[in-house]
């Protein structure tokens, strides 16, 4: 009887050992795939913002013809974001393209009757709200990178990372040090 007790234990503890394996190897994969998901995120975001500035400079550009220069340099950082691949370019494109419309938006303040008109107050709208969906899926992602990058250099999961094929990840980060530095805000 006490031989059967011994390989029981020795059963449920090699059950054990494996199903924590098992359960470490899906974590790093788990995390691996919300990286993913994250990146895939921002550029779903980033294409949306990208849809609406057409819109954008023709609304302007009705109110504002001879402001051609500030105009060419949205639709320049448009094009650029849309042909950036990888994180790097993408972030680099994705600050570029936040200058831009920063200069595009100053245009309309000096036009009353453009900042008084519905769709261009719509567009705007909608572009801020774009603008806190590419925030959150900015933070989204970073947070996974976070979980991943610690999870690949503590232990035990550490001694998986060459098992579940995953390696430290990017972070998405502000291409433009200005801006990462509030705005000064004066009355």
């Amino acid at each position: 009887m006490d031989i059967m007790w011994f390989w029981i234990i020795v059963a449920i503890v090699i059950i054990a050992v494996i199903a924590y394996l098992a359960a470490t190897y899906n974590r790093l994969v788990k995390a691996n795939v919300a990286i993913d998901e994250g990146y895939s995120q921002i550029e779903v975001q980033l294409k949306r913002r990208a849809d609406l500035i057409p819109n954008l400079v023709s609304t302007v550009k009705g109110y504002a013809a001879h402001e051609s220069g500030t105009l060419e340099k949205v639709t320049a950082a448009r094009e650029a974001s849309q042909s950036a691949s990888g994180l790097q370019q993408v972030s680099a494109a994705d600050g570029a393209l936040t200058q831009a419309l920063r200069g595009l938006l100053a245009v309309a303040e000096a036009y009353p009757d453009l900042k008084a008109s519905a769709h261009f107050l719509s567009l705007q709208e909608e572009l801020s709200s774009t603008e806190n969906k590419i925030a959150f899926a900015r933070q989204y992602y970073n947070d996974s990178v976070r979980s991943l990058n610690t999870a690949i250099v503590t232990i035990p999961s550490k001694f998986f990372v060459g098992i579940a094929g995953v390696h430290a990840r990017e972070f998405y980060v502000v291409p433009d040090a200005a801006d990462r530095n509030a705005p000064t805000v004066q009355f």
